[in-house]
């Protein structure tokens, strides 16, 4: 049995920040365990720039920035486990995982921090309709063949989804020398940053079909033309509005889902509408000790937050070591309001809070000119005008925490309201 005080399950931007961040608040015997060949995650294969900027003050690539954090964590002495397979979290935190060098293990640990990421929506969780040729990839697919595997995937391109890996590889297999025709979008907004709709789109004159989805994919053994049309206000095609583009390549950016099968077989209790573990203010899951970071969560849209976030799970992970944590005392509980989807965390402790409390959350739709309320068992205690608010963009609130003086079983709200109203 191997016994370590914290053991970080994925190797990703969240569970290096996790990682350091805890060695860092004074626990030494660390652990991060990470499935693939190399650490960094994702990062690895995003070799365009755009990240570190509000962590390092500067524009990097993302084999750049994971680079900083895995020569951070190496001068550290934080030891890590590639190739390492995680079978499941047991009883009193014991993990099982499995490599080919150590063969089965049993990993006993004082604290958890899960970091596994999330993974794309696939072909068969839309039901696309049409054969089933060659020439089909989750856009994250096509960009590690693209850009770490050195294969070209296609030269006449349509992408359904306009999520930001969509949109990244619409101009990435535009500077390879495909033609990408067009990007349609199921929903009547784009799912990513706006930045990118500008950079990826907009500057490569790419069309993007909002309100559109996929009909048919043509071709037998390799993909020959797809079929894309119109949606009405209830996502059903219009008939009609079909066009048919002579395309070889289906990209497809549908969304992303967070990785929780270990966290689900653990017994950890999941919020259904982000699909992750449900978190308190130290980032804290429904088993006391197990701690969550990162996409594993919530999707994030800049590796930046997910840094953030995945320190503030790393230092309260070597806090609980430390027994520095209370788990008794008030409690509250974040209530999405008119127009927000979700808030992260779920619940609050206001005695772990140290100095503010950050709240986290998508819109549920398109603003314009709304104010973001923030309630207190129904009294205003904060109020941000917001000019421009889109499901795509992450929002966040700074509370400080002396505005948190709520009794037992309070509820934080936070809602959208017309600016003026």
């Amino acid at each position: 049995m191997l016994k370590y005080d914290i053991v970080v399950v994925g190797g990703g931007p969240a569970g290096l920040a996790a990682a350091i961040e805890a060695k860092k608040n004074g626990v030494d015997h660390i652990l991060v365990i990470e499935r693939d060949r190399e650490l960094g995650g994702i990062l690895q294969q995003c070799i365009h720039n755009g990240f570190g900027l509000h962590v390092f003050k500067e524009e990097l690539t993302g084999p750049e920035y994971a680079e900083k954090f895995i020569a951070e964590l190496k001068n550290m002495g934080i030891e890590y486990k590639l190739d390492t397979m995680v079978l499941e979290i047991g009883e009193e935190k014991t993990i099982h995982a499995i490599n080919t060098v150590d063969g089965f293990m049993s990993i006993e640990a004082g604290a958890i921090i899960l970091s596994m990421g999330c993974r794309e929506r696939t072909r068969g969780a839309i039901n696309i309709p049409g054969t089933r040729p060659a020439g089909v990839f989750t856009a994250g697919t096509a960009q590690r063949f693209v850009n770490m595997e050195g294969y070209m995937v296609g030269k006449r391109v349509v992408i359904l989804g306009s999520g930001d890996i969509g949109l990244i590889m619409a101009r990435r297999m535009t500077l390879e020398g495909a033609k990408v025709l067009a990007v349609a979008e199921l929903m009547p907004f784009s799912g990513g940053l706006t930045r990118n709709i500008v950079q990826c789109l907009d500057d490569y004159d790419i069309p993007l079909y909002l309100s559109h989805t996929l009909m048919d994919i043509k071709g037998k053994d390799r993909v020959e033309g797809v079929v894309i049309a119109e949606v009405d206000q209830n996502r059903k095609p219009i008939g009609g509005t079909e066009k048919y583009y002579d395309c070889d390549t289906l990209l497809l950016s549908v969304g992303l889902i967070p990785e929780n099968e270990i966290s689900k077989n653990a017994g950890i209790a999941l919020d259904p509408v982000t699909s992750g573990p449900i978190v308190n203010e130290s980032m804290e899951t429904s088993i006391e000790g197990v701690f969550a970071c990162g996409n594993v969560v919530h999707v994030h849209d800049l590796v930046d937050f997910v840094t953030a976030e995945s320190k503030r799970a790393g230092k309260n992970a070597a806090r609980y070591i430390k027994k520095e944590i209370k788990a008794e005392g008030k409690k509250a509980k974040t209530n999405p309001g008119n127009g927000i989807r979700y808030i992260v965390p779920h619940t609050v402790r206001p005695e772990n809070v140290e100095d503010t409390l950050d709240l986290f959350m998508r819109v549920d739709n398109v603003y314009q000119d709304m104010n973001m309320v923030v309630k207190v068992d129904g009294k205003e205690i904060k109020k941000m005008k917001k000019r421009h608010l889109a499901p795509g963009e992450m929002e966040s609130i700074k509370i400080k925490k002396e505005d948190l003086g709520f009794k037992e079983d309070a509820v934080i709200t936070v809602e959208l309201e017309r600016e003026g109203a």
